[in-house]
């Protein structure tokens, strides 16, 4: 059911958004290259040399993940940045805006319930990342801009792109493309699942999100699963 929503979840994006479809995949998974705060000891990668990639929503037990990717200018005000699961609501709010308004380029993208259940979370993490990067890449290139040398993604672990990127361990409060790419994901994805609470209102998705929270867990032994739940997890 929810692969069809894609308009339902995305209709409140800025315009600049990208409406793309799957990047396929190819290749064996490459050996992450993994880098620590420790590792830049001059401060971290800044400007539009710099492509960031991180998700939003592996924990819950419904919706789906979010992925997004950014590039920044070399003059954005980074002060508005930080880890997006540590900033207000309205404070992650405020910067999404500054980042779809001032980023060089930005996307974001998802992979539904049933294909987290199909791939599991990581491949299907892994593919909204392919999605939003891909999404990315094709507006740079539409609009004659050079794709960033560097590629760096949040996490230990790298999804096959088809090109060198680099892990960052916490690198959505090290980076600032990262910080970037965080915020785009999780205004996404809880926009998406507060639209999700206008369909099926008695589970709370407006407030908890899909998390396992005791409300969700109380719900989901009430009212058996959702249309948005992920099967292949455990409530």
């Amino acid at each position: 059911m929810l692969p069809s929503m894609r308009d339902f979840l995305f209709d409140d994006l800025p315009e600049r958004a990208p409406e793309a479809g799957p990047k396929a995949l190819s290749g064996d998974r490459p050996r992450a290259t993994v880098l620590r705060a420790s590792d830049f000891p001059e401060g971290p990668p800044l400007g539009p040399g710099v492509c960031g990639v991180d998700e939003a929503g592996r924990g819950p037990l419904s919706g789906p993940v979010y992925a997004a990717a950014a590039v920044l200018p070399a003059d954005f005000p980074l002060a508005v940045l930080g880890d997006s699961k540590a900033l207000s609501e309205r404070r992650r709010e405020e910067a999404f805006a500054l980042i779809v308004d001032r980023a060089l380029a930005w996307a974001i993208d998802w992979a539904s319930p049933a294909e987290i259940d199909e791939r599991n979370i990581l491949g299907a993490t892994f593919l909204a990342m392919g999605r939003a990067y891909g999404a990315l890449e094709a507006s740079l290139r539409g609009r004659g801009l050079a794709i960033p040398p560097g590629l760096f993604v949040d996490g230990n672990r790298l999804p096959p792109f088809g090109r060198p990127a680099v892990a960052v361990v916490k690198g959505d409060a090290i980076v600032p493309a990262i910080m970037a790419a965080s915020i785009l994901a999780k205004v996404a994805r809880d926009r998406a699942m507060e639209r999700l609470d206008w369909l099926y209102p008695e589970y709370g998705y407006a407030r908890h999100k899909g998390y396992p929270t005791a409300a969700h867990r109380e719900a989901l032994g009430r009212l058996g699963p959702s249309p948005a739940q992920r099967s292949s997890f455990h409530y």
